[in-house]
């Protein structure tokens, strides 16, 4: 007990833990890498998966507290899953989900995204699922047999995009109301912007005052500032970012160092895009992937409340409370959702204001709806003394604190791990950030584009000869929310295993180093090997891409794939929107294969 415990005090709650695993395909081999960064002791081998589970099988042998000789947890993972559309890749599966109309609406038509996306957040779906399976099993509840597929990983990383194609059909397209269309020669640009010197660079602000001061100092003229106001706010909302010419050119009369001096003075991230392959572009890997640490807790914490033998939610009874913003926060607390968690949504009086952004689903915004449907909300003004109270009252009964406020800021609340501890010394404290620890103080805003940008994902999800742009489909936060939840459910199985409180900070950052670690920069022929187990070619790899052409049908309109029989068993229908359903099923588990 002293080896796990310590094995687990160092961030890696599976310590002790062994799992079978069956396949080859990019989703397998990031399940499997992750997994033994959690402590499990993997055994790969030359067989083939089930029928059931063409992209790979994982089945848990060994567990130091379990009886052995019984099911155990498992995980099936497959391509199509549920959606009646045979695939066989991720080149399929991008075309016949959305993801190449969503990352191509930009560009004025589907085009495919150069890296293994999809299969990169299945196999992330497919660590929480085995993981939630075990913790299942430490809190009393049964063997769980859960299955995931690439599929639902797309449909999920689509869902806002869905959703708003649903509740206002067309809203999104190239030519719809609110997104003017692609690039082209009608006098609009894009960015990423060039320098005088020949840097390409991404900005980012999210102040309408801070976008007019930027672009006024750089010469632009006022009609131009203010027509590329609102595509650039809306383009995470939208895959499109159309605006006026005359601000690539106010851009291009300045060299880097000017535009980066005349940013700082308007409060307006600036950062490169960096080449795949720039020298030192990330640092290594932290040696926990979430960066679990726990905490002492004298006397041992209450154990997690207990999982009813029929419960084939994993995380039922538990408590989140979360205090999050935009896509990254509210996904990881939409999934905890889905697993079974009761989940808090702390927002400020009159509620968020994302709420009322069209397009509407009834009284709220469809977008909003579509990652915090079903949580519960406590508004509080966490800048006064009572509101910091009532958020107090509400952690004290709570499992999880998940935020994803900019650096400094819970601590300027008070409500950092420090001083919740003082209040529930048990509690999973978890971020999820933006840069991590990557840039020094003052950092620049922790967002998606900045992050591609910055990290060498724009260079990599482009076409063979084009200019580094980073994709307008929102990659980074999608899978950091992703991230954001295995980690959550990783800290809970330690804090299941130690009885004491463990923070989970994860990040943007950690979700660019994952793509690019799985991924084939274009020139090269065989991938350099990331650890043991990650970057081997991938299926969507340049020189793997061909032949496939014509077997699936692309998706040109998500409102028609959403009213396609197919995907009904994918996504949730009812209502004014369709959603996406849960990226994974949980059934009682057989005896092992």
């Amino acid at each position: 007990m002293d080896v796990i415990r310590s094995g687990v005090a160092a961030g890696r709650p599976l310590a002790g833990t062994a799992v079978r695993a069956l396949g080859d395909s990019p989703a397998l081999r990031v399940a499997v890498w992750r997994l033994r960064a959690l402590g499990c002791a993997v055994e790969t081998g030359n067989e083939s998966p089930p029928d059931e589970a063409p992209a790979g099988w994982l089945g848990v042998t060994r567990l130091p507290f379990a009886a052995m000789g019984g099911a155990l947890p498992e995980c099936r993972i497959g391509w199509s899953g549920p959606v009646a559309v045979p695939m066989a890749g991720e080149r399929d599966v991008q075309a016949a989900c959305g993801i190449m109309q969503v990352h191509g609406r930009a560009a004025g038509g589907p085009r495919p995204l150069r890296v293994d996306y999809v299969s990169v957040c299945a196999g992330v779906l497919a660590v929480q699922a085995v993981s939630a399976g075990v913790l299942a099993l430490l809190r009393g509840g049964p063997a769980l047999a859960a299955a995931t597929s690439a599929a639902q990983a797309a449909l999920l990383a689509l869902t806002q995009y869905v959703a708003a194609a649903t509740a206002e059909p067309g809203l999104g397209s190239p030519g719809s109301p609110g997104s003017p269309g692609p690039a082209g020669p009608t006098g609009y640009g894009a960015p990423p912007f060039r320098s005088a010197d020949g840097v390409r660079f991404e900005i980012e602000t999210l102040d309408a005052e801070d976008w007019r001061r930027f672009w006024t100092e750089l010469g632009a003229g006022p009609a131009a500032v203010a027509a590329g106001w609102p595509p650039f706010q809306q383009r995470f909302a939208t895959a499109t970012c159309p605006l006026p010419a005359a601000l690539g050119t106010a851009a291009a009369a300045l060299d880097y160092r000017a535009v980066r001096a005349v940013a700082e003075r308007s409060g307006v991230s600036v950062l490169p895009v960096r080449a795949a392959d720039a020298p030192g572009l990330l640092p290594p890997a932290p040696a926990s992937p979430w960066r679990l640490r726990g905490r002492a807790v004298t006397p041992p914490a209450s154990a997690l409340p207990p999982l009813g033998p029929h419960d084939h939610a994993p995380l039922a009874g538990l408590r989140v409370v979360e205090a999050t913003s935009r896509v990254q926060g509210p996904l990881a607390g939409h999934l905890l959702g889905l697993l079974g968690a009761e989940v808090v949504r702390l927002e400020p009086p009159g509620g968020d204001p994302m709420r009322g952004v069209p397009p509407m689903a009834g009284e709220c915004s469809a977008r909003f709806q579509a990652l915090n449907r079903g949580k519960r909300v406590v508004e509080a003004d966490l800048k006064s003394a009572p509101g910091r109270r009532a958020a107090l009252r509400l952690v004290a009964t709570a499992d999880v604190f998940l935020h994803n406020w900019p650096p400094g800021r819970a601590a300027r609340l008070g409500l950092d791990h420090e001083a919740l501890a003082v209040v529930r010394p048990c509690l999973v404290h978890a971020h999820a950030g933006g840069w991590a620890d990557l840039l020094p103080d003052p950092q620049p805003l922790g967002t998606d584009y900045l992050v591609q940008a910055y990290c060498g994902v724009a260079a990599l999800v482009g076409g063979p000869g084009e200019p580094p742009a980073p994709s307008l489909l929102t990659l980074t936060d999608v899978l950091g929310g992703l991230i954001s939840t295995e980690g959550i459910v990783a800290a809970l199985l330690a804090r299941a295993r130690t009885g004491a409180g463990v923070r989970a900070e994860t990040a943007l950052v950690d979700a660019a180093r994952l793509i690019r670690d799985t991924t084939v920069p274009h020139g090269r022929g065989d991938a350099t090997r990331t650890g043991t187990e990650i970057g081997a070619a991938p299926a969507c790899s340049p020189a793997r891409w061909p032949g496939r052409t014509g077997a699936v049908t692309v998706v040109t309109e998500l409102a028609e794939m959403a009213a396609d029989p197919a995907f009904s068993a994918a996504l949730d229908i009812g209502g004014e929107a369709v959603y996406s359903r849960a990226p994974w099923t949980f059934v009682p588990a057989t005896a092992p294969l």
